[in-house]
Parts: C-alpha cells; sequence; structure tokens
C-alpha cells in the first residue's frame, strides 16, 4: 500500500445519481463510503446549471419520472428540499400548419384529442392503455430486482424462474403482446392497434428517445414500453418537473449522502482501479491520491470503466474481447436555450403560457418523418429536419429565468455519435445548431429571433462533460441483446464484473438508461449480499 493512502470500506466511481444512491444504501448499512466525482459538481448527467446569464437549466437529463418512488422515500428526498410539478398534460404534437395533438390530461380528453384524427383509434385507446399498464407494472418490479446471471448456478436460476414467473402469469394474448414489444419495430406494433399517422407519432416519439435507431428498426418497440415505466407523485405514467431542475434531484441525494457520512469528493476524477491479488483494492486518482478499499462501485459506462479505468491484465480474455463490442449511441444533441418570449406555433398561436407550453413539445408529426431523420443520420451525420422534443421548464418553474423570459430544453435526435468521412463534431456543432433553431422556427416562427442565448451539447461535448460514451444518454444501448440478463453482457447482469470486489452500479446495468435510482439500488443490494455471505463465511471458518 502506498504512503498516505486512505482506508475506505467503499469507493464509487462517478458521482451521477445512480451512484449517490449505491452511497446512500451501503452507508445505510454502516459502511464507511467515498464517492469519487471527476465534475466540479456532483450529479451526473442530472445537474442544473447557469448556460447564460441569469438563465439557468437542466442543461443534460431533462423531466423526471422514472425516479424510483422507493428510492425517493427511502433517502426522504422531499426531506432534503425535492419538490416535484408534474405537467398539466404529458405532450403537444404539432401536426401541420392547422392541426396539433395534445396527449394527456386523462383517458376521456385523449380520445377527444384522438377523434379528430380517428374514431377508431379513441375507441382503441383504453384497451391499448390496459397493455401497457399490465405489461409495464410486471416490467416495473423487474426494474428493481436483479437478473438472473447465467453463471450463478443453482442461485441464478431460482432468481430467473422467481422473475420469469410472473410473465408466466399472463394471459396468452398478454404474452404474444410481450414478445411483440421485446422483437417488433415500433412502427409495426403501432399499426396493429392505430390507424392514424397523427396517432403513431405520439406514441412512436417514446420509441426513438436516446434510441440512435428508427421506429422501424426491430425492438425498438421495447423501448417505447420502457418510457411508460415512471410516475410522479403517485401517478403511473405521469412526466414531471424538479424544482430547480434535475440538479435540485440530485442535490437532495448528496444531502442525505451526507447524513449517513457518506464523502463526497468532487474534482476528483479516477485515474485507474487498484487491483491486488485479482481482487479490487481501492481507486488511484488523476492527482495521485489513492484510496484503498475492498469494494469499488463504478457509476460509469462499461465502456469507459472496462477501456480506461481497469488494467487489460485484470480482465479474462474472453470477457475483454466480448466488452470491446458493447454498443454507444444514443443518437442525441443536447441544446439549452434562453428565450425572451414564449414560441407562438402556426397551429396554436400565442405568447402567453398555454398548458401546450408545460408539456413536452415534440416535433416529430409521423413516423415516416422520424425514419427519414434516422437514415439521414446514418448517410450524412445528422438529420436535415431532426426530432426536437423542446421542454419550457420556466413556465412551472419561475426560478429558472428573469421574469418574463424563459428557459427551453431541446433534446434532438438524429445525429450520428461519429461523423462520417472523419469529419469532428468539433467544426460542426454551431451548424447543426443553427438547424435545430430554424427546425423548431419552421413550427413557431417567432422562436429564432427570440433565443438570447444557448448552450450546445453534440454528442462529442457530451461525452467530455459528463462521461456518456458517444453521447449515450442510456450508457449503452437499449436493443435485446443487451437488456436484463445481457446488460452489460451475458454472466455480469448481476452488477459483478470479473475482478472480484468491483461492481457497476450505472445505467450499463439494468434496467438502462433514464433517471431511476434502480441501477444503483439494485448494484448496493447484491454488495450488501457478498459482504454479508463473506462474513457469514469468515466467521463459520473461526468456528464462531
Amino acid at each position: 500500500m502506498a504512503t498516505g493512502t486512505e482506508k475506505r470500506d467503499v469507493v464509487i466511481v462517478g458521482g451521477g445519481h445512480n451512484g449517490l444512491v449505491c452511497a446512500w444504501y451501503l452507508a445505510k448499512a454502516g459502511l464507511k463510503v467515498t464517492i469519487c466525482e471527476a465534475r466540479g459538481v456532483v450529479g451526473g448527467a442530472a445537474v442544473t446549471e447557469e448556460f447564460h446569464p441569469g438563465f439557468k437549466n437542466s442543461v443534460a437529463s431533462y423531466t423526471v419520472s422514472l425516479l424510483n418512488p422507493q428510492v425517493i422515500k427511502d433517502m426522504d428526498l422531499h426531506g432534503h428540499g425535492l419538490k416535484i410539478l408534474e405537467r398539466p398534460i404529458s405532450n403537444f404534437l404539432p401536426i401541420d400548419d392547422t392541426r396539433y395533438m395534445k396527449l394527456g390530461g386523462g383517458l376521456e380528453r385523449t380520445q377527444a384529442e384522438f377523434r379528430k384524427f380517428s374514431n377508431r383509434d379513441a375507441d382503441a385507446l383504453p384497451a391499448y392503455y390496459d397493455l401497457l399498464d399490465e405489461i409495464g407494472d410486471i416490467l416495473r418490479d423487474l426494474a428493481k430486482e436483479t437478473p438472473p446471471n447465467i453463471t450463478d448456478g443453482l442461485p441464478g436460476l431460482l432468481r430467473g424462474l422467481r422473475q420469469g414467473g410472473r410473465m408466466l402469469g399472463l394471459s396468452l394474448g398478454r404474452k404474444t403482446d410481450l414478445l411483440d414489444l421485446f422483437t417488433e419495430s415500433a412502427r409495426a406494433f403501432l399499426d396493429g392497434w392505430f390507424e392514424s399517422d397523427a396517432v403513431k407519432a405520439a406514441f412512436g416519439f417514446d420509441a426513438v428517445v436516446g434510441n440512435y435507431a428508427s421506429a422501424d428498426t426491430p425492438g425498438s418497440a421495447y423501448v417505447l414500453l420502457h418510457h411508460t415505466f415512471g410516475e410522479v407523485n403517485g401517478k403511473k405514467g405521469a412526466w414531471g418537473h424538479a424544482v430547480g431542475g434535475m440538479g435540485a434531484i440530485t442535490q437532495a441525494m448528496a444531502k442525505a449522502c451526507q447524513a449517513l457520512g457518506v464523502e463526497i469528493l468532487t474534482d476528483a476524477p479516477v485515474k485507474q482501479v487498484l487491483t491486488s491479488g485479482g481482487k479490487a483494492a481501492g481507486v488511484e486518482l488523476v492527482d495521485g491520491r489513492t484510496f484503498a478499499a475492498p469494494i469499488v462501485s463504478a457509476n460509469v459506462n462499461p465502456s469507459l470503466l472496462y477501456s480506461r479505468l481497469v488494467a487489460p491484465s485484470d480482465l479474462p480474455a474472453e470477457f475483454r474481447s466480448r466488452i470491446a463490442r458493447y454498443r454507444n449511441g444514443s443518437g442525441t444533441f443536447r441544446m439549452n436555450v434562453a428565450l425572451s418570449e414564449l414560441p407562438s406555433f402556426t397551429c396554436l398561436p400565442g405568447k402567453e403560457v398555454g398548458e401546450h407550453h408545460q408539456s413536452g413539445i415534440v416535433i416529430a408529426p409521423s413516423l415516416d418523418y422520424m425514419d427519414a431523420a434516422y437514415r439521414d443520420a446514418k448517410a450524412y451525420g445528422w438529420s436535415k429536419k431532426p426530432i426536437v422534443e423542446m421542454l419550457i421548464p420556466s413556465t412551472l418553474d419561475d426560478t429558472l429565468a428573469p421574469p418574463g423570459q424563459h428557459v427551453a430544453s431541446l433534446f434532438c435526435q438524429q445525429f450520428a455519435p461519429e461523423l462520417p468521412d472523419g469529419k469532428s463534431w468539433d467544426d460542426h456543432r454551431e451548424e447543426v445548431a443553427d438547424l435545430i433553431i430554424d427546425t423548431v422556427n419552421d413550427w413557431a416562427p417567432n422562436f429564432k429571433a427570440s433565443v438570447l442565448g444557448r448552450m450546445i451539447l453534440s454528442p462529442l461535448d457530451l461525452e467530455r462533460k459528463f462521461g456518456l460514451i458517444g453521447g449515450d444518454i442510456m450508457h449503452g444501448h437499449m436493443s435485446l441483446d443487451q437488456l436484463w440478463a445481457a446488460r452489460p453482457m451475458l454472466g455480469y447482469a448481476s452488477h459483478r464484473a470479473p475482478i472480484k470486489g468491483l461492481y457497476m452500479c450505472g445505467a450499463g446495468t439494468h434496467p438502462g438508461g433514464g433517471v431511476s435510482g434502480n441501477p444503483g439500488r439494485n448494484a448496493a443490494r447484491e454488495i450488501l449480499r457478498d459482504k454479508d455471505l463473506g462474513t457469514a463465511i469468515s466467521l463459520a471458518l473461526q468456528g464462531r
């Protein structure tokens, strides 16, 4: 051990929300925990920053829904200052110059919106919601559990049988629906339910959020389902805003951790995970400090962990080969803009705050539009007509902008993680940002002139700033080969790395991306199981 090395029970690499959640549960169990965060602020991608004088916003992750209510309760996040407001409706979709659709606000209200396009689709909606509720309830529960590991022998088999048993209880029709959701494209799945292009676009958008794929890509239907798992203030499927931005969530988590004695170090990037005798032994920071710990839990993308922080010689050759093929890249380009006034849409004019301004504003009027955006990105690097979801949180939260002015989040798809022909995002980020502004302006003609300032985060910027490899907000592609027992890969879905004492607690593990806290909570449970088992074995060997 190097001179000056400090000892801890656990070191967490990365102070994003999952790292904070993992740290809290471990500290609650009595362990001495230190979090090492590379940036100067805790929270990972769930942070609030001032990006233009007087204007602040959730600069990366931008909305609340998937956060596990049990995490909120256990950590007493409301008691530590978190307040979540619900959107009055979920989404607003301009369809053309005269028509639009509002989604949410209750079943009957959404049906009335659908009737503007199709009576048949309005009549089909209750059964569609029943499907999402029934399957979503099962998968929501599974998201809170550790998947079975094919290398875990009998315990893994029993865990798989227990989790799979819930699906066996579904009717044959529901089992067929579940198979369709895991294997079909969003278009194929939605075509089986609805006839209107506008209705299919309203639901199909969720299939491409954080997914570098077309709505025609097989398996994209699951991503649609993934975004229905959430709830806000006890209401399933609702979306909300954290007062003060997404950073309010992670700041409340940090306070909860510190109340239990967790040490949080910022400006403390980890250089490498230390090992001894084939086991985790701690971490070395870039500044030379070292922390000795028998347990290291990494809240970073698996590709980053295994290619940059762990010595290749510490990993089995087969594992190195497989993890090198782990797929990243969510096709995401993020912008934050300061606005002098609210956008007035051609299909729904008005600059005064309306419920559509308080919802998710989705510029993607059809599945064909979404498919063209993906095909453009594959061919040229970015979409000629990008998919844009705009949120204007200052319509709900007046702490974010000066009186009478606003901030907007622009979450944009599809953009290649790496540009073709050797081009760099550094050379094209401003050009693409202009394209995105022009895209919104096509639907709200006062938008471009209202922009006072902007913050641009290309896929490369997202990687540099937040460690999101390829700009991947999900810490890895959400495809069938990288889900559940195969996330990040078969044999390593139980949060355990191939190095004893090294664990993964980020979104590169089950259940994947989104600000849920589930990966961190699940990882902490497995760490404590191993620790308790080790203690029991040690006592048995001592004859106690």
